[in-house]
C-alpha cells in the first residue's frame, strides 16, 4: 500500500484518534496530580505574628499548618523584650500549608557601643563620629569658650560621659559646645515638606535643637506619625533667616497634602 493511501485509510485515522485520546487522558492525569501535589488553590493568608512571644507564635503557626524559624534579633526600645518585631512573608500574604515563616525578635538586651573620643574636637567631627558609632545627637547647648564650636563635654541624662564608656546603641547623647562671647547665629533651615526625622537631621546640621512637635488632627495612627510632614515652624524662616546657635525650633506636622502644598507655596 502506498504511503498516500495509508494516510487516507480508515485504520490510520482510527489509530491517530486513539493516540490523541490517550495523550489527552495522560495530560489531564498529570495536571491533576500536580494540583494535588502542589495544593493548587489552597493558599491561605499568613497570620500576624507581630507582638507575639515565640511560644505564642508556635501555637499560632500550628493552627495554620505553618512552620516558623527565628533568624535574627534586633533591639527596639518601644517593643517588649523577646517579642516578634518582623516577619517574612508579611501578615496577609497568601502561602500554602507547611510554609516556613521567618521571624525577627526583639533582643532582651540592647546592643552596646563604645563612646568615641568626642571632646576637644569640632562639633562637625563629633557629629560624624557619633553617627558612625550608632549613637544619636540629643540636645546641643553652649558655654562661653575661647574656642568656637569645640565640644567641651558629653552628657547623658545630665551625667558626664567619658570616652570608652559602653552605651546602648541608638542612645541620644547631649553635647556641650564652646562658643565665644556674644550671640552667634546660624542659618535657619526651611523645614517645610520634611518628615520629623529629616527635620531633626537638618536642625542638628545647623547646630539647632528640635523643640516641641505638634501633630494636627489629620495624624491618627503610628504610620501617620512617621509619614507626617512639616507645614509650619517657629521661628519662621520667612520672618528671620537666622537663629541663635543652640536655640530650639518648634514644628507643626500634618499628613494633609493640601496643607503641605499650600505651606510650600510660601517658600518655594
Amino acid at each position: 500500500m502506498s504511503s498516500t493511501k495509508f494516510f487516507l485509510s480508515r485504520l490510520f485515522w482510527k489509530n491517530l484518534l486513539i493516540a490523541a485520546l490517550v495523550l489527552f487522558v495522560l495530560i489531564e492525569i498529570t495536571m491533576l496530580g500536580l494540583k494535588i501535589y502542589t495544593r493548587h488553590g489552597q493558599a491561605n493568608p499568613v497570620p500576624d505574628f507581630y507582638g507575639l512571644y515565640p511560644e505564642e507564635a508556635i501555637q499560632t503557626a500550628r493552627q495554620h499548618s505553618l512552620e516558623i524559624r527565628i533568624i535574627d534579633s534586633l533591639y527596639v526600645d518601644d517593643s517588649s523584650p523577646g517579642v516578634i518585631i518582623d516577619q517574612v512573608p508579611q501578615a496577609g500574604h497568601k502561602v500554602k500549608k507547611n510554609r516556613t515563616i521567618f521571624l525577627t525578635i526583639n533582643s532582651i538586651n540592647p546592643e552596646m557601643v563604645t563612646l568615641p573620643q568626642l571632646t576637644d574636637i569640632s562639633f562637625r567631627q563629633s557629629q560624624a563620629l557619633i553617627e558612625n558609632s550608632g549613637l544619636e545627637i540629643g540636645h546641643i547647648s553652649y558655654r562661653p569658650s575661647e574656642y568656637d564650636n569645640l565640644v567641651l563635654e558629653v552628657q547623658l541624662d545630665s551625667a558626664k560621659l567619658l570616652t570608652g564608656q559602653k552605651l546602648p546603641k541608638g542612645s541620644k547623647i547631649d553635647l556641650l559646645v564652646g562658643r565665644q562671647q556674644g550671640n552667634q547665629v546660624t542659618s535657619l533651615p526651611n523645614l517645610t515638606g520634611l518628615t520629623v526625622d529629616e527635620a531633626r537631621i537638618a536642625l542638628t546640621d545647623a547646630m539647632l535643637n528640635t523643640g516641641v512637635i505638634i501633630y494636627d488632627e489629620s495624624v491618627l495612627s503610628a504610620e501617620d506619625t512617621l509619614n507626617a510632614k512639616i507645614w509650619k515652624q517657629h521661628p519662621n524662616p520667612g520672618v528671620s533667616a537666622s537663629a541663635n546657635l543652640g536655640s530650639s525650633v518648634d514644628l507643626w506636622t500634618t499628613v494633609d497634602q493640601l496643607k503641605i502644598e499650600d505651606a510650600m507655596k510660601l517658600y518655594f
